[in-house]
């Protein structure tokens, strides 16, 4: 059955997509004609929409600024969530280890929606280091290294669907994200086991990345290095790759065996 023709669907999509905003706006939250902007809303359907959410405690709103700030309930669910999908304490000696055998920054990023969050950033000891991805950053699934390991493993309807919700990747981000030219490095990334990014988000800047899976085999998180470019010549791309994938395996390994 079609999404659409589910009664309720277009609300709670809409209402989800306000909530992942206010998420984002962290702390300081934002205004409802900036959310209704960025949700494609009205502004009395987002105010309204906000309302609803805010009775039940998934959003709250700030009666100094006006602006709209994630709520208790989001809270509590989160902490339960946290329990399945939070892996920062048990993938952080892993990181750890990534960047000291490679001597490049390390990552871990989670999926979260049609976005990546980087979650732990462990410093390499190479001095000359890439600062396009630190702990908080978000990108959408594709761009960065991490996103592009995530979208590939990904069922093939649901990476059919990513694309039909995002055909403005190449107008934010360049034509090197169309969807032509990204469907081919999601091809490239199945075959070799780990994504490249080849300097398309900064000049110069090249990142790996790495899928972990949860305990059914789903894309969740990713492990990624970032580094300029001369560091990862090709030859030591294929080494820095193997590195990668072995620490992304230790830590799926180690999900399954959590339960997660």
């Amino acid at each position: 059955m079609d999404n659409d023709a589910i009664p309720g669907t277009q609300s709670v999509a809409r209402a989800a997509r306000l909530l992942r905003l206010v998420s984002a706006a962290g702390t300081e939250g934002r205004h409802v004609v900036e959310l209704a902007g960025d949700a494609h809303l009205t502004r009395p359907t987002a105010h309204r929409l906000l309302a609803a959410l805010r009775r039940e405690g998934l959003v709250d709103q700030d009666e100094r600024t006006g602006r709209w700030v994630t709520g208790p309930e989001l809270y509590l669910m989160g902490t339960v969530a946290a329990a399945r999908y939070d892996i920062t304490d048990i993938a952080r000696d892993i990181v750890r280890s990534l960047a000291v055998r490679t001597e490049e920054s390390a990552f871990l990023s989670v999926r979260r929606g049609d976005e990546t969050v980087c979650l732990l950033r462990e410093e390499g000891s190479f001095p000359i280091r890439s600062f396009v991805l630190s702990e908080g950053v978000r990108f959408p699934l594709g761009v960065a290294s991490a996103g592009l390991a995530i979208l590939a493993f990904l069922e093939p309807h649901d990476v059919d669907a990513y694309f039909d919700r995002h055909p403005e990747l190449a107008d934010r981000y360049g034509a090197a994200h169309g969807e032509k030219r990204l469907r081919a490095r999601l091809r490239e990334t199945a075959e070799r086991g780990y994504a490249v990014n080849p300097g398309l988000i900064v000049e110069g800047s090249y990142g790996l990345g790495a899928a972990v899976f949860t305990r059914e085999g789903h894309p969740q998180w990713a492990l990624s290095l970032t580094g300029v470019e001369f560091r990862f010549a090709a030859e030591r791309r294929a080494e820095l790759g193997r590195i990668l994938l072995a620490h992304a395996h230790q830590l799926s390994t180690r999900i399954a065996a959590g339960g997660r």
